[in-house]
């Protein structure tokens, strides 16, 4: 689950203090905590986006360009957060918004 947020470094506290955990990846574009077998993720905010379930896949660029050839519209282009993770997002035509993440 990623949660964009508008203060990293605020929210990285807080997610550090609730989460018992300190983040296993700690970035300016994603901070990412580990929580049993569950990632728990900080974004910079993007307000079209909001809470966003993130779809794992293999091959990023192939999976937003399908988004895209169904008239998606895309909301966060294909970014690296660090260790080898890549996020993505669109949003499909019921508006319904649609995240990728490839490790």
């Amino acid at each position: 689950m990623l949660y964009p947020v508008k203060d990293m470094a605020q929210s990285k506290a807080l997610f550090t203090k609730l989460l018992a955990v300190e983040p296993y990846v700690d970035s300016p574009y994603y901070i990412g905590f580990k929580v049993g077998n569950q990632d728990i993720g900080l974004v910079p905010n993007n307000p079209e986006e909001g809470l966003t379930a993130f779809f794992h896949v293999d091959n990023i660029k192939s999976s937003l360009e399908i988004l895209v050839d169904a008239g998606a519209e895309v909301i966060r282009n294909i970014t690296d957060v660090g260790g080898g993770k890549l996020i993505a997002s669109a949003k499909d035509n019921n508006n319904n918004i649609i995240g990728l993440i490839q490790i």
